[in-house]
C-alpha cells in the first residue's frame, strides 16, 4: 500500500485521503482481524495497523468456544481454524488424589459444538492470511500516536518503523489495541472498573511426565484449597497449564520459571514426582487482571472493540471469544451505516449490546467455583457436590451450553422486539436470540422443476432448491411443538379401514379433498371391513371376528388365518395407523 506523497519534508509522510480508506482498524489481534475480514467481505476498504512486529509469538488465549467458531465460520475461516486446532471432547475433574467425574462437551446442536484449542498466535496468522487473500495486509511496526474525530471523519497520526510520522484520514476508526488503548484514551472514554486483588494466573506450555497420558481431546481440572489448575491439550503436543491461585506476593511481576510451574502443578495435582519439559516454543506467563468495561463503545466516528472495550480475568476463557463476537456484530452494522443503509443510531445498539454482554460475564464469573481458588471450607463443600452433579445429564448439558455461548442473547437490546405467537410456538427462538443452524435439503432442477432428496417435486412445480425443506437445529434439545393427530381406534385396540371398492377423492387417511371437501353434506358411509391387529383384512366371503389387541397369529408365515376363507391382499390403506 503506497502511502507516500510528493513534497514530504522533515520526516513526515502524507497519509491517505478520506476517499482511499473507509475504516482504519488499530490492532491486529484476533478481534481486529475478525473485524477487518468482516468489513472486507462486505465491500469496505480497510486499513489495519499494529505496533507489534510481524514475528510476534504470544500464546495467551487458547480456546474458541462454539459461538465464536460459528461467527468465524461465517467469515470463511472456520474450517481452516479447525484443521490447525484440536477439539476438546471431555474434561476430567480431580480432587483429593482421585477423579470426581467427567464433563463432556458437544451437547449443543451446532456444526461447531465442541470448544477448539488453538494458540492465539496461530489464530492471528491464519486470519492475517485470509485478510491478505481479500486484498488487505497488516501494517506491522506502525504505532498510532494520536486521534481526533470530527462529524464526518477521523484524523489520526501514525509512527512507522523507520521513525517517519504519517497523518491520515478515514471516515471511521476502531480501536482494538488492548487495555492500553490509545483510541479510547484520545476519545476521552472512561475505562470503568477496578483491579482484582488476591488472584494471579501462572501459566505455561509444557510436556508432563505423568500417568494420565496425552490423549487428544481430553483435558483435566485439578482442585485444591486456594488454587485451581486447568490442563488442556495443545495442537502440536503437550499441554497448556493454567493455575489460578492466591496472590501472597503482589510485588512479584517476573515471569515464572519452568521449575516454579512444576512445583505449583505437582502440589495442586498431588503428584510429587511430576516433571515438566518445555515445549518447542517455551512460553511462561504470570498475570494479574482488572475487571473493567468502557463507559461507552462509541464516540462519533471512533469505536472500541475487544480488550480496548472490556477486559477481565481469564476465568472461563471467554475474553477473546466475546471480543470476536463483538467484532462480528460491529462489522455488518458499520458497513450498513457507512453505505447509508441505516442511521448512525445502529452503532449505538452495538455499544449497548456489547457492554451488557461484558457486564454479564463479569457478574457470572464470580460464581465460577470450578476455576476460582476457594478457601478450605468452600473447597470441601464444592468438591463434595461435584460427583453427584456430573452424574446428571441435565447438568452436563446446561454447563456445556453455558460455556458454548450459544444461549447468549440480545433480547434486551433496542433492536429486539418480540411478539409471542400461539401458545405451542412459545418455546422457539425469540427476537435477539442466536439464529439456529439451518440445513438446506436441495435437489437438481430439470425443465424448470426439481426434486428433493426423496424424489418429491418442489411446491407448486418450482425447483426443489426454491422449495427447500428447512431443518432448524437449535442449541437446545429438540422440542415438539405439536402432536400429529392419529385416527381413533375402536375399543380394544381395533382399527377399521375401508374395504375394496371405489373410494372418493382424498388422501391415504380418507380425508376429503377437492370439490367434495367443500360440500356441506357428508357422503354416504362406505362399507367398512374389520381387520385384525396385523393390518390384513379378512377374506372377501365373510368378515373375520374382531380380535383383541395382542391376538396370536397362525400359519407358517406368521400371517393371521381366517377359518373358511383364504387371506386377501391388504387394502391400500389397511396399514395406515
Amino acid at each position: 500500500m503506497d502511502t507516500g506523497r510528493d513534497g514530504n519534508v522533515d520526516g513526515e509522510r502524507a497519509g491517505e485521503g478520506v476517499g482511499d480508506v473507509d475504516v482504519c482498524v488499530v490492532g491486529a489481534g484476533p478481534v481486529g482481524l475478525t473485524l477487518a475480514i468482516g468489513l472486507r467481505r462486505l465491500g469496505l476498504r480497510v486499513r489495519i495497523v499494529d505496533k507489534a512486529p510481524a514475528t510476534k509469538r504470544e500464546a495467551r488465549a487458547l480456546v474458541l468456544w462454539a459461538r465464536a467458531r460459528e461467527a468465524l465460520d461465517s467469515l470463511g475461516v472456520g474450517e481452516t481454524l479447525r484443521r490447525h486446532g484440536v477439539e476438546l471432547e471431555v474434561v476430567t475433574i480431580h480432587a483429593r488424589d482421585r477423579a470426581l467425574g467427567e464433563l463432556t462437551t458437544g451437547w449443543a446442536r451446532s456444526a461447531h459444538a465442541r470448544p477448539l484449542n488453538i494458540e492465539q498466535h496461530d489464530i492471528e496468522r491464519l486470519l492475517s492470511e485470509e485478510l491478505a487473500r481479500l486484498g488487505t495486509r497488516v501494517e506491522w511496526n506502525t504505532e498510532l500516536t494520536d486521534v481526533k474525530v470530527h462529524d464526518d471523519r477521523a484524523e489520526f497520526t501514525l509512527r512507522h518503523e523507520d521513525g517517519t510520522v504519517e497523518s491520515a484520514v478515514a471516515p471511521w476508526i476502531v480501536g482494538c489495541e488492548g487495555t492500553a488503548s490509545v483510541v479510547r484514551d484520545r476519545l476521552g472514554i472512561p475505562f470503568e472498573g477496578r483491579r482484582r486483588t488476591g488472584l494471579q494466573v501462572v501459566q505455561g506450555n509444557a510436556h508432563p511426565s505423568w500417568q494420565l497420558g496425552e490423549e487428544p481431546g481430553r483435558g483435566h481440572i485439578f482442585l485444591a484449597p486456594h488454587r485451581s489448575l486447568l490442563v488442556f491439550p495443545l495442537p502440536g503436543g503437550g499441554f497448556r497449564f493454567f493455575c489460578f491461585r492466591d496472590d501472597p506476593d503482589p510485588t512479584l511481576t517476573t515471569a515464572p520459571t519452568i521449575g516454579e510451574l512444576r512445583d505449583l502443578v505437582a502440589e495442586t495435582a498431588g503428584m510429587p514426582g511430576l516433571r515438566l519439559e518445555a515445549t518447542e516454543h517455551l512460553w511462561l506467563n504470570r498475570a494479574r487482571f482488572s475487571d473493567r468495561v468502557a463507559a461507552r463503545l462509541r464516540s462519533g466516528r471512533g469505536l472500541l472493540a475487544g480488550d480496548a472495550a472490556h477486559a477481565w480475568a481469564p476465568v472461563g476463557g471467554h475474553g477473546m471469544n466475546v471480543g470476536v463476537l463483538g467484532a462480528h456484530n460491529l462489522a455488518w452494522k458499520l458497513a450498513a451505516v457507512h453505505r447509508g443503509q441505516a442511521g448512525e443510531e445502529l452503532l449505538d445498539t452495538y455499544s449497548d449490546e456489547q457492554r451488557l454482554l461484558a457486564v454479564r460475564y463479569i457478574r457470572e464469573m464470580r460464581f465460577n467455583f470450578m476455576e476460582l481458588p476457594l478457601p478450605p471450607l468452600g473447597y470441601r463443600a464444592f468438591t463434595a457436590t461435584v460427583p453427584a452433579a456430573l452424574a446428571r445429564r441435565g447438568i452436563q448439558r446446561r454447563l456445556d451450553l453455558r460455556l458454548s455461548d450459544l444461549v447468549r442473547n440480545h433480547r434486551d437490546g433496542a433492536l429486539s422486539r418480540h411478539r409471542p405467537g400461539r401458545r405451542r410456538h412459545r418455546g422457539g427462538p425469540r427476537a435477539g436470540d442466536r439464529m439456529p443452524d439451518v440445513a438446506l435439503a436441495t435437489g437438481s432442477a430439470e425443465d424448470g422443476a426439481g426434486t428433493g432428496p426423496s424424489g418429491r417435486r418442489g411446491r407448486r412445480g418450482r425447483p426443489a432448491a426454491l422449495a427447500a425443506r428447512v431443518r432448524a437445529v437449535d442449541a437446545r434439545p429438540a422440542r415438539r411443538t405439536g402432536r400429529r393427530r392419529r385416527p381413533r381406534r375402536p375399543a380394544g385396540g381395533l382399527r377399521r379401514v375401508p374395504g375394496p371398492g371405489p373410494r372418493p377423492p382424498g388422501d391415504a387417511l380418507g380425508r376429503r379433498r377437492g370439490p367434495a371437501a367443500r360440500s356441506p353434506r357428508r357422503p354416504a358411509a362406505r362399507p367398512a371391513r374389520r381387520i385384525r391387529r396385523s393390518g390384513r383384512p379378512a377374506g372377501p366371503s365373510r368378515s373375520a371376528p374382531l380380535l383383541p389387541r395382542g391376538a396370536r397369529r397362525r400359519g407358517p408365515d406368521a400371517r393371521p388365518a381366517v377359518r373358511g376363507a383364504p387371506p386377501a391382499p391388504p387394502a391400500p390403506c389397511a396399514l395406515i395407523r
